[in-house]
Formats: structure tokens, C-alpha cells, sequence
């Protein structure tokens, strides 16, 4: 540390000078930059204007022209390894007619409404209307979600 401040100490002049040149240096070149900016004002206001919708158009290009990406998180049924029990006191609750179970069973094995009005030998609006029943009692909106609650529910295999 001391011969540091030594070094210091020996060099003090060219130290001072040499500030005084970064100072000197430094306000020079501020000098510079004032007269180019008075001279050429009008292009400087022109090319960030120019640089500012360059960029302004480069974001909303990669905005417009990037996919939207949904995230759905899901929870999924794994089926257990022991055998299938119905479980009949829920079936008593939620009223569910042996119909209304079979429709189900064949919405679950992917059959459309008029694959399942063929299968039963009914009407297709005779379908259409269990499974507006069928939605209605399970609390869903769709076939794949009363099929899912459904096994969750242990109402078919």
C-alpha cells in the first residue's frame, strides 16, 4: 500500500495532467456533439422518428404473426387394477335411469348419437334428449367431460 502512495506521490504532475487532458478531451467532444446537433437537427429528429416506427413495426409484426399458445392443465382418470363396482347409491341419487347408464357405457366406447339411436333402436332425438338428462344430472357440458366424470364417479368402467 505505501508504494502505492508513493508511486503516487513521484507521478503527481503527469497524473494532473493527465486529468486535465481527459477533462479538456471530454468537453471538446461535448462541444462537438452540440454544434452537430444544432446543425443537423432537423435530420436527427427525422431519423429517431424514422428508428421509433421501425421498431414500433417490427413489435406489432411479431405481436399479429405470433400463434397464441393455450395452456390447458387437466386432471386425467387413471383406472385402478381392481374390478369394476358400480356404485349404486350414487346411481339413486343422482336418478340416473338403466337407459341413461346404457347411453352412457356407448358414449364412453366413442359411439356418436346416431351410431348409439342404432345400437338401442331408438330415435336419434330420443338420444339427443338422455343426453341433455345425462349432462344435466352429472353437472357437464360436454361428452367427453360426462364420460370422464363418470368414471371418476365409478358409474361405468
Amino acid at each position: 500500500m505505501s508504494y502505492l502512495i508513493k508511486w503516487f506521490q513521484t507521478h503527481k504532475t503527469i497524473i494532473a495532467y493527465g486529468i486535465s487532458l481527459a477533462i479538456l478531451l471530454f468537453f471538446l467532444k461535448w462541444l462537438e456533439l452540440r454544434y452537430i446537433l444544432f446543425d443537423h437537427s432537423l435530420e436527427i429528429y427525422i431519423g429517431s422518428i424514422a428508428l421509433l416506427f421501425t421498431a414500433l413495426g417490427i413489435w406489432l409484426a411479431l405481436k399479429l404473426s405470433k400463434p397464441k399458445t393455450i395452456i390447458v392443465e387437466k386432471e386425467i382418470f387413471i383406472r385402478k387394477e381392481t374390478p369394476f363396482v358400480l356404485n349404486k347409491s350414487l346411481v339413486s341419487q343422482l336418478e340416473l335411469s338403466s337407459r341413461e347408464l346404457e347411453i352412457l357405457h356407448l358414449m364412453a366406447d366413442g359411439n356418436s348419437n346416431q351410431e348409439i339411436a342404432n345400437i338401442i333402436f331408438v330415435s336419434l332425438s330420443t338420444v339427443k334428449t338422455h343426453n341433455q338428462n345425462i349432462f344435466e344430472k352429472l353437472e357437464v357440458k360436454r361428452r367427453t367431460q360426462a364420460v370422464e366424470k363418470a368414471k371418476r364417479l365409478q358409474l361405468i368402467p
